[in-house]
């Protein structure tokens, strides 16, 4: 039998093509399984260009204005497009007072929610709560702010911000000032019934996840079913679990509509829950349409390129978090 032209090449010594060294599966099969092989090389190549190209487009359109404050332009806490002074402090205070709020909401009622469907509830119970929640994941942000303008933001101003400010105010600077209405808190509140339904998603999936064996091995060990909840299965699914908190903090991060609706859009660092604020999705929201600028296009920029860069380090540390719990046997 007469070897084939590549089967003849490589008993020749000849080197392979360089795709099909980056490609293992290209100099096996025929015809179309080497373009298959090609298409998903292709497919998967894409994915780190399009972040570069990302990162060189952004970067290059902020640079101006990273040359000219360089450092400052992080820590500096005035945003006056007037006088061409930029700093992007109050938006990264915005960003994460905001975000982390959210995630002290949402956090224990999602794990809550995912392990009261996944553990306790009843079949006919857990299907229709299980139905609402996803169906909250389908509701546009704009809806969202809509309902906080009308709705949350007035019943937290008069039922919270008003109350907690008249009688510990004076002594806690956390419930100090005036209820505005449109705060930090209520930014906070409307991204944490936001991403309650992913992070509840999540977690229910992680947690059925977990092998059957290992529930049954606990029960017959003489568990309660309360046991086996917190001392197997709960622990078994810690790495998804964090996971799941990692994308809600991604989406608490990155929603710039409904809580450019409700924060107030006032770039300062406060020190109190009940003042306006503005995070770094909201003034790209707010200003870029208007930035005729180009020193001023250039500051926005650089705030888009440090969300950037902020959602890639929180993605990095939930990897180190789940490689951590992994370490320590978590799974």
């Amino acid at each position: 039998m007469q070897p084939v032209p590549e089967q003849a090449g490589a008993l020749a010594g000849a080197a392979p093509p360089f795709y099909a060294r980056l490609l293992p599966g290209y100099a096996q099969g025929n015809l179309s399984d080497r373009t298959y092989a090609l298409t998903i090389g292709a497919f998967g190549l894409s994915i780190p260009i399009l972040f570069a190209l990302i990162v060189i487009r952004v970067g290059g359109a902020a640079w101006p204005a990273v040359r000219a404050f360089g450092a400052a332009f992080i820590t500096g806490t005035r945003w006056d497009p007037v006088s061409g002074e930029f700093g992007a402090l109050p938006f990264i205070f915005g960003t994460m007072a905001s975000s982390l709020l959210a995630l002290l909401i949402a956090v224990p009622l999602s794990v809550g929610l995912a392990i009261f469907l996944t553990e306790l509830a009843p079949r006919w119970l857990a299907a229709p709560i299980q139905f609402g929640t996803e169906l909250l994941a389908a509701i546009p942000s704009v809806v969202y702010g809509l309902w906080a303008i009308f709705v949350l933001v007035p019943w937290l101003r008069s039922s919270i911000q008003e109350p907690l400010a008249n009688s510990i105010g004076k002594s806690i600077g956390l419930f100090a000032g005036p209820a505005y209405g449109s705060s930090i808190l209520a930014g906070g509140v409307i991204l944490a019934i936001m991403i309650v339904p992913f992070v509840s998603a999540v977690s229910r999936e992680v947690l059925a996840a977990v092998p059957v064996a290992q529930r049954e091995a606990a029960l017959a060990l003489g568990a309660t079913r309360w046991e086996m909840t917190w001392q197997i299965v709960v622990p078994y699914a810690v790495p998804g679990i964090i996971g799941a908190i990692i994308l809600g903090l991604g989406r608490a991060l990155g929603e710039t509509m409904a809580i450019t609706m409700v924060i107030g859009n006032r770039p300062e660092v406060a020190s109190s829950l009940f003042a306006p604020a503005a995070t770094m999705a909201s003034v790209l929201a707010n200003e870029f349409a208007e930035a005729s600028d180009d020193m001023h296009l250039a500051a926005l920029m650089s705030i888009a390129l440090l969300l950037f860069g902020i959602t890639i380090i929180v993605n990095s540390v939930a990897r180190f978090l789940v490689w951590r719990v992994r370490l320590r046997g978590g799974r």
